[in-house]
């Protein structure tokens, strides 16, 4: 990278690099992978405006094997490694990514990845006596069943049959003293189906595995990309170029030239082991129903000091809730629009719910039931109906979806409970939800809430009792000293790319 222009982000160290000028990254010196890594991320995420840590000098390790955690917890790193801007907050990230999956995805065919002889990744090359401890792999919550290398990784697969590859970020533990790794891929997901493809047909299954590279792999790894539609691709299609692959003699499944660490190899339906339990992203450990694939490593790639990719899940906000909830946000607010819904103003999915289970809608009310149409519409929706638990509709010129406070309050004063609360049965859950008691039949319910002033009242209805705008951006101006620097005094206002209380002392 030599101007640090966003079109020049190559790899994760281009990444690292430019995130470090923007004064977010800190270095940590000497935590141990065993529990350290992994609480000194989570106190990480709690603050208000999360920073990446670089861990180095881990404990058993030699200088230079690191580990990387927090890349996607802000707005500006998601505005850089999405390539849409610097300096951004949560609103404008938004804003700025409304209409963009829907233009890659249609973009992604003329992006397909394109195939290079090299790459640093091949520094160096393990075929024999491999043991995958040899990286340091956190152990990342007191109660997870091992430690677990893939967290922030992408898995490529590919469909038998169509030759389709795809991208998918699954939990990989440990196995055998480190000699292989369980994948513990999510039942139906692209990554699923195209195992069970070479299963079905009795052949083991081709995988590549990427342990670090350029976050946009990450963000890519952990959304919804349309059937048939390679993250690969995809990605191309983000950057505006064809993204480096090289094909991999051994699996014939490409490998980003950005990784980092690498490891292939393949699945087989019979060689499964005991997996978990894990802190998954509900908050909750999650343990496998029974025994899971684990990889026959057949080689394994890294450059030299190598980055491993840390995104542990856990109680929100953990790794990559933020992200979640700014791509969903951006999604469901586009998916609402293309169903012709008038008056759609503004989608928060709120990270207590992982960014899926707690969904805010502002609307500008036009007409009777207007509000219960987006709310049900929102709750059932693809873009937003997986897992999905509370959608909250709000009116959209007093109250910020992006405000937990707000919608509360909105929900506390125009919520009728006898009237405008609405439950729709058996619909789309997952098995990660713990309150699932039969995982052979992951229904969940879901409640539309409305949370609007009754249409019939729009102007009879109270007025809210705070300042105007006007009075507050001129007290803002004139006294905004007396407040914690950065911080709005004044609702909706955000620091670091989160939104914070209206006022924000001390």
């Amino acid at each position: 990278m030599v101007n640090g222009s966003l079109n020049e982000l190559n790899d994760l160290r281009d990444w690292l690099e430019m995130v470090r000028r923007s004064g977010e990254v800190i270095d940590v010196e000497g935590a141990d992978w065993n529990l350290e890594i992994g609480a000194i991320s989570q106190l990480n995420y709690r603050r208000a405006n999360p920073s990446a840590l670089l861990f180095d000098g881990i404990k058993g390790y030699a200088q230079g094997h690191r580990v990387l955690t927090g890349t996607l917890s802000n707005a500006n790193r998601l505005g850089i490694t999405l390539r849409l801007g610097l300096g951004l907050d949560d609103r404008e990230l938004v804003e700025r990514l409304r209409g963009c999956p829907a233009r890659w995805a249609e973009q992604a065919a003329k992006f397909e990845p394109r195939v290079v002889a090299s790459a640093p990744v091949f520094e160096n090359v393990i075929e024999h006596d491999i043991k995958l401890g040899m990286f340091p792999v956190p152990f990342w919550n007191e109660l997870d069943g091992g430690r677990y290398i893939g967290t922030g990784c992408m898995v490529i697969t590919r469909d038998r049959d169509t030759g389709v590859v795809n991208g998918g970020a699954y939990r990989m533990q440990l196995q055998d003293d480190g000699r292989t790794a369980t994948v513990n891929t999510i039942r139906g997901k692209h990554g699923d189906q195209h195992i069970q493809s070479w299963f079905a047909h009795g052949e083991k299954a081709p995988i590549t595995v990427s342990l670090g590279h350029d976050p946009l792999l990450l963000v890519l790894a952990g959304t919804e990309v349309p059937t048939g539609t390679s993250e690969l691709a995809y990605a191309g299609a983000i950057i505006g170029r064809p993204l480096d692959v090289v094909m991999s003699e051994i699996t014939g499944l490409p490998i980003p030239a950005s990784s980092e660490i690498v490891i292939e190899g393949w699945l087989s339906p019979d060689n499964l082991r005991a997996e978990g339990p894990f802190g998954e992203w509900t908050g909750y450990y999650s343990a496998s129903e029974g025994p899971i694939p684990a990889l026959k490593v057949a080689r394994v790639l890294y450059r030299k000091n190598p980055i491993l990719l840390g995104s542990p899940p856990g109680k929100p906000p953990h790794d990559y809730s933020y992200m979640r909830t700014v791509m969903k946000s951006a999604m469901i607010h586009d998916a609402l629009i293309d169903t012709g819904l008038p008056g759609i103003k503004g989608v928060w999915a709120h990270e207590a719910g992982g960014g899926r289970m707690f969904i805010a809608v502002a609307i500008e009310q036009r007409y009777f039931g207007h509000s219960s149409q987006v709310g049900h519409i929102a709750a059932q929706h693809p873009a937003a109906a997986y897992m999905n638990k509370f959608v909250v509709v709000v009116d959209a010129d007093v109250v910020n979806p992006r405000d937990i406070d707000d919608v509360v309050w909105a929900m506390c004063n125009c919520c009728d409970p006898t009237q405008d609360l609405e439950i729709l049965s058996k619909t789309w859950g997952s098995r990660a939800d713990p309150l699932l008691v039969d995982s052979t039949k992951p229904y969940n319910s879901r409640v539309v809430i409305n949370a609007c002033r009754p249409f019939e009242r729009i102007d009879t209805f109270p007025t809210v009792a705070q300042p105007s705008p006007e009075l507050l951006a001129k007290t803002t101006r004139d006294w905004g000293h007396l407040f914690r620097e950065g911080a709005a005094a004044f609702p909706g206002g955000e620091e670091g790319g989160r939104v914070v209380s209206p006022v924000v002392m001390g």
